[in-house]
């Protein structure tokens, strides 16, 4: 639009410039002439290059005539457009939208703008959110016209703080902060793209970043976590000495049934063997010098061995 200005002031100029030669003498109405065409040489320059526009990636154009709003939006790329056309970039790129209880974090980066709400247990309880969000290009131009290039604060932020509210009022805290989180997260997700369809906006993900519950019931939810952590720790040294102790009676059955078996295996003469065998050893041994034997009368060794078999 400026280009198209620039032409109509040089070509002004350059009809002004002609109608003052024409009251000038002939030496000063040539060096008039000259610097009207020179004028016009702009106001052509200038006229063409307002007919070309660059949109660039990831904008749209919104063309705007006289003041009214056309339609058809320009991707992005070179275009040849009329010279009189206002052109409006508007991004069409991922957008990221965060309400957070840090400073210098979101949005409002000096205050805390974390979001409020009532659960259904009627706890008060803080939400930080980051939203991802783009404008959709064919929408564009409705946006532009029915409510700005302030879209954002306009409809995404309200129907995003509306729907955690409304969806919050669902859930206990207590849900919130531990296995319903996710099933909120896309309860509000829901509820925002619905509001957004119509209004030339595409949410694409809603994040729950944090959940600040009351001191209160967050000491009472740690308490009861660190309780049922406990239980889990007693369940399993109860269910390890349970299994010591059936491994413990398994192995003393195992040692009774083989003291049965050898002692079923043990015979007179087997044991009178055995005897004289261990007794050679020991005689053999360069550790002993007198060896004290336990004989009767007979020279027999006093083994006593029972004739029954066990």
């Amino acid at each position: 639009m400026e280009a198209t200005i620039l032409a109509i002031v040089a070509a002004i100029a350059g009809v002004a410039l002609l109608f003052q030669a024409k009251r000038e003498t002939a030496e000063k109405a040539g060096k008039l002439r000259y610097g009207a065409a020179g004028a016009f040489c702009v106001a052509v320059v200038a006229l063409l290059a307002g007919t070309v526009r660059v949109v660039p990636p990831g904008m749209v154009g919104v063309q705007v005539l006289f003041g009214k709003v056309r339609k058809d939006p320009l991707p992005s790329g070179l275009h040849f457009v009329n010279p009189f056309i206002d052109l409006t970039l508007m991004s069409v790129r991922t957008e990221v939208y965060t309400m957070s209880a840090r400073r210098y974090e979101g949005k409002y980066r000096s205050v805390d703008d974390a979001i409020s709400c009532l659960t259904h247990d009627g706890l008060s309880i803080r939400l930080d959110v980051s939203v991802w969000f783009h404008l959709d290009g064919k929408e564009a131009p409705q946006v532009f016209r029915e409510i700005g290039e302030d879209y954002v604060e306009k409809i995404v932020r309200p129907a995003v703080r509306s729907a955690i509210r409304n969806q919050a009022a669902n859930y206990l805290a207590a849900d919130i902060y531990s296995q319903k989180r996710e099933e909120l997260r896309r309860a509000i997700e829901n509820e925002v793209k619905g509001e957004l369809k119509n209004r030339g906006v595409v949410l694409e993900r809603v994040l729950l970043r944090n959940v600040e519950l009351p001191t209160k019931l967050q000491q009472a939810i740690n308490e009861k976590l660190a309780a049922e952590q406990e239980a889990q720790r007693m369940k399993f040294i109860l269910q390890r000495e349970r299994q010591e102790a059936e491994r413990r009676q398994i192995e003393a059955n195992g040692i009774a049934k083989s003291n049965q078996i050898i002692g079923k295996s043990l015979s007179k003469e087997y044991l009178q063997w055995y005897y004289i065998t261990a007794l050679e050893r020991l005689i053999n041994s360069p550790n002993n010098t007198v060896i004290i034997l336990p004989f009767d009368q007979k020279l027999t060794p006093l083994l006593q061995v029972s004739s029954e078999r066990r």
